[in-house]
């Protein structure tokens, strides 16, 4: 029996991906201000509560973080402080591409000012400057879960207008200044994401806030997250527009959350089917969008019944229509399964909560609890054949990885079988995918160093190759230590493949 050879394409990127507001820490330092995921613990577990409050006599929101919360982020894994080493180690794997993303509120700490801040400036510069001196290229997220606090209390955020022209600002900024370093940029990460958690994803705060609420989330209206919407994607087109003029031989994505178009229907009864084709446009909206240039049907007649088309101005769908992406970025962690019974509604955000209810038999496999996703490796090449057969553009697997609950022995390697055989298997499944005819440009994991989760904000799920020692009390010395996963993706990248 012949043994099957996984050999990737010449010029593939090889690397992983962080997030400044998971990995910097140094909060509040070099001028920097809060931006939004700076008051929240995660933006799952403690998305509802974040540590802001209404002033009833300034009619505005102030930053207000609870006491009894350890807001792990602030100081993270400081990287800030330690990004040479860290990305030594990175480059050590063979990494020929690195994702981070720029701290916006480093740059314009407020957001509305009109000169940046030259410290954040710098402080990227060396980055990068550090990343190409280890031939690695800089993949940049120019906006991860970050927005300016001061954006979202002052000005509504993204459901105010305003918040183009700050955006627009930046952009331009960061673009003249890193445009000779940096060749492949993200507009915003998740995107899709500003149904389910607008306060982080879509920088947005109620314009309405009822004190008396328990549910943070409850205070938004639906007509201005729609607006927020119109307005993230002509800000998404403008930048496109201005990256092309800018930087010409660059490439610019957008970034989209791919594990729910990873859904099955729970059998083959047609409203199972029906259901699972409404719950999947949660997330083909946004590249209907961004890579296509249009707002689907669907969304029309959503605007038209319940009457909250947002207010556009006469040239936006023009902007939109002209300046899309050129590649889509996404992130894949597990699939789902959904039916009829579990009302899987468009934009009400029970896609994620109810599709787990319903077991797919076929999939035996978990990440450990407390997080028990199924693990699902074709579920990777059912998301490459997809977003192919809809755009025809290139994808760039911008996050992939397993979380788990690791602890250090002094003096004993830290054995983590269960993550090399997810790489292993979703990347046989990367290569069946290209093999289709899928344009893939690359493959991220997804943290290669230990890093404050995203969603639970917690340091106990950890996804690196790399050993961080820092704990969810906030306890530990921050040495660095190599996993046995470290290895094999070193050995994998050597051989350009399996």
């Amino acid at each position: 029996m012949t043994e099957i050879k996984y050999k990737f394409p010449e010029g593939f990127l090889w690397g992983g991906a962080i997030a400044a507001n998971q990995s910097e820490g140094a909060w509040l330092e070099d001028g920097k201000k809060p931006q939004a995921t700076d008051v929240m613990v995660g933006i799952i577990t403690d998305g509802h509560t974040p540590g802001v409050k209404y002033n009833d006599e300034k009619k505005k929101f102030e930053i207000a973080l609870h006491k009894d919360k350890e807001y792990l982020a602030h100081e993270a894994i400081d990287f800030y402080h330690r990004y040479k080493e860290d990305l030594k180690l990175m480059a050590g794997m063979g990494f020929n591409c690195f994702r981070t993303s720029i701290s916006w509120a480093r740059i314009f700490p407020n957001g509305d000012e009109i000169v940046p801040n030259e410290a954040g400036l710098k402080y990227y510069d060396d980055l990068f400057d550090t990343m190409l001196s280890l031939k690695m290229q800089p993949i940049v997220t120019i906006t991860h879960f970050d927005t300016p606090l001061h954006l979202m209390m002052e000005y509504n955020g993204w459901s105010n207008r305003k918040m183009i022209q700050f955006f627009m600002n930046y952009c331009d900024v960061i673009f003249r200044r890193y445009g000779s370093k940096v060749k492949h940029w993200l507009t915003f990460n998740e995107i899709n994401n500003i149904f389910r958690m607008p306060f982080a994803a879509g920088g947005v705060i109620p314009s309405h806030y009822d004190p008396e609420s328990k549910d943070f989330s409850a205070n938004y209206t639906q007509k201005e997250l729609h607006q927020a919407l119109h307005h993230a994607m002509v800000a998404n087109a403008k930048c496109v527009k201005l990256f092309h003029e800018l930087i010409p031989n660059g490439k610019i994505g957008c970034m989209i959350a791919g594990s729910h178009l990873a859904t099955y229907p729970a059998s083959c009864d047609p409203r199972d089917v029906l259901a699972t084709l409404d719950a999947r446009r949660n997330t083909f909206l946004f590249t209907d969008i961004m890579a296509a240039g249009v707002y689907p049907e669907y969304l029309w007649k959503k605007w038209e019944v319940e009457k909250i088309t947002p207010v556009m101005h006469e040239r936006d769908l023009e902007i939109i229509r002209t300046h899309t992406v050129d590649f889509i970025g996404f992130s894949y962690y597990y699939s789902n399964v959904c039916n009829v019974a579990d009302g899987a509604e468009f934009f009400e955000g029970t896609l994620m909560k109810g599709s787990r209810k319903v077991k797919n038999p076929y999939i035996n496999d978990f990440s450990p609890e407390p997080w028990s996703f199924p693990l699902d490796p074709l579920g990777i090449r059912y998301v490459l054949e997809e977003y192919t057969d809809r755009y025809h553009k290139p994808l760039f697997i911008m996050e992939n990885g397993l979380g788990l609950a690791e602890t250090e022995v002094p003096g004993q390697p830290i054995n983590d079988p269960e993550r090399i055989r997810f790489l292993e298997e979703h990347l046989k499944q990367v290569f069946l995918a290209i093999q289709d005819g899928c344009n893939v440009m690359g493959y991220l994991w997804w943290g290669p160093i230990d890093l404050v989760s995203s969603g639970t904000g917690e340091m106990r799920k950890r996804y690196g190759f790399v050993y961080v020692d820092r704990h969810n009390d906030g306890t530990g010395d921050l040495h660095r230590s190599i996993k046995q996963s470290y290895y094999r993706y070193k050995e994998i990248i050597e051989n350009n493949g399996l």
